[in-house]
């Protein structure tokens, strides 16, 4: 009986990965040349190589950006940008232009390839880094978050879909409200 069930762990501790890579698309940034992307030394994945210089420009000047607004990321995520729909779709982003997947990448659609979406998805993860990944995610309100994320990536579009407008204003308001003695992200920790 104990062997039967050290073959069953087995076979369940190399299937539920493997489920998980099926089902869960947008973890697929975790290896991307395994649906067929080119990685390079600078954490881009590309499906266009020719491409590869702009996406380079894009990343570097958005978290250039981003960490001179809210601090330098601790480590650069796994930038993927796909150049066709068939890409996006690979990575499960359907109808979303961007996604970013906890710490580990961000995902940007044939659509995203301007600096406000780069921007606004490094912007999640420094969230993710200085917030944790399942606070930020389960325990902080849509307005702080989004909010957050479309104001300080500087996204020209006004107004926003709603409820996207009203979140990005009531940040912009919230964070008016910062007493000078305390930074941004400590504020942040306690907003409901």
């Amino acid at each position: 009986m104990k062997r039967s069930t050290l073959i069953a762990a087995t076979v369940a501790a190399h299937l539920i990965p493997v489920a998980a890579w099926a089902m869960v698309k947008p973890l697929r940034v975790i290896a991307p040349q395994l649906v067929g992307l080119t990685c390079t030394s600078d954490r881009i994945c590309i499906d266009d190589l020719s491409r590869i210089e702009d996406a380079r420009k894009l990343l570097n000047g958005a978290e250039s950006d981003v960490g001179a607004d809210l601090g330098k990321l601790r480590k650069r995520p796994t930038a993927v940008f796909c150049a066709t729909a068939e890409c996006a779709s690979s990575f499960g982003l359907g109808r979303s232009v961007a996604f970013s997947v906890g710490t580990i990448g961000i995902i940007l659609s044939e659509k995203a390839w301007h600096p406000h979406f780069v921007r606004h998805e490094l912007i999640h993860q420094k969230q993710n880094e200085q917030l944790g990944v399942i606070n930020a995610w389960l325990f902080k309100p849509s307005w702080l978050i989004e909010g957050m994320a479309y104001s300080r990536s500087r996204d020209p579009r006004r107004p926003l879909p709603e409820p996207l407008e009203s979140w990005r204003a009531k940040y912009e308001a919230w964070e008016k409200t910062i007493p000078s003695s305390t930074t941004l992200w400590s504020a942040a920790e306690h907003a409901e």
